[in-house]
């Protein structure tokens, strides 16, 4: 079981956020607040309770759950990837295009509106049932990343958005998305950054008994990914780490009485309450990671 404390939460940013005016970032007085507010944060008493013991859920089981809310407004990654994804998708001519790990069709869509014939594939059998009502004249198949039902070499290009941070090992997926794509064609990836996901980026659900879950996320560094590609066939031809402006809040006050709140928001409300140990820790960190590959010949 993985144990979440909000308090142990904030003492982590206070912490993260010490490490880097000690590294030069921030100065004495950013430093000398951090410690104040880690004495505050000690004797708050809305942080004084337990913290929460929360399972991990696969991604078929945590995506049924997820599915009903993913596309609401408020998921930070979606404006940070797609104008990458639209870029790299403008400049190629319409053909055959996979959606891998498609969703609810976000980039199915999109790729359909360009002109491609589009197939969608993923493992979730209620985030396809959104995809599917969003673009009905694309193609559609459950199936999991490490096996795509397609044949080799059989699509133009392929894009795989914020999924591979679930899977342990990123290079069965590669092989399979370089097997089906054409010598040439170009394979489009973007995911949450490691670094936000050790700040606590992590999907949570409830299930339908209301316990806590945790869809897991891995922190995969670059070097993953590259010796996941390269091996597979694939060279690279763009990356790009964008990264969070949060400096502004390094002055901002502690909210007046810091409450834990519902599991469900967190570290989200959390972040909100120590605004500048927020933006201490996350100032400059990238938020996603994006990728442009292509086959060789």
């Amino acid at each position: 079981m993985i144990y979440q404390n909000p308090l142990h939460y904030l003492l982590g940013l206070e912490g993260l956020a010490l490490l880097r005016a000690y590294g030069g970032d921030y100065d004495q007085r950013f430093a000398e607040e951090r410690v104040a507010e880690i004495r505050r944060l000690l004797a708050e008493p809305g942080l004084a309770g337990d913290g929460v013991s929360v399972g991990t859920v696969d991604t078929k089981a945590g995506y049924r759950i997820w599915s009903r809310t993913y596309d609401r407004p408020g998921n930070g990654l979606f404006p940070i990837e797609e104008p990458f994804v639209h870029e790299i998708v403008d400049a190629i001519p319409p053909g055959v295009a996979l959606d891998a790990a498609c969703g609810t069709g976000r980039h199915t869509a999109y790729l359909a509106g360009r002109g491609h014939r589009v197939i969608g594939v993923d493992s979730s059998p209620d985030m396809l049932a959104h995809a599917r009502e969003r673009v009905p004249g694309a193609e559609f198949h459950e199936a999991p990343l490490d096996a795509l039902p397609l044949p080799d070499e059989h699509v133009d290009l392929a894009v795989c958005a914020l999924a591979l941070a679930h899977l342990p090992d990123l290079r069965p997926a590669f092989a399979e998305l370089a097997r089906v794509l054409r010598p040439g064609g170009s394979l489009v990836v973007t995911d949450i950054h490691h670094e936000i996901v050790l700040l606590g980026s992590v999907p949570h659900v409830r299930t339908d008994a209301g316990e806590p879950r945790l869809i897991p996320s891995y922190r995969h560094r670059a070097s993953d990914y590259l010796g996941a590609a390269l091996p597979a066939g694939l060279e690279l031809r763009r990356l790009e780490e964008p990264r969070n402006d949060t400096a502004a809040d390094i002055r901002a006050p502690m909210a007046a009485a810091v409450e834990a709140g519902e599991w469900d928001m967190w570290p989200w409300t959390l972040m909100g309450q120590a605004p500048a140990a927020r933006g201490g820790a996350f100032d400059g960190t990238p938020g996603a990671v994006l990728w442009h590959f292509r086959k060789l010949p």
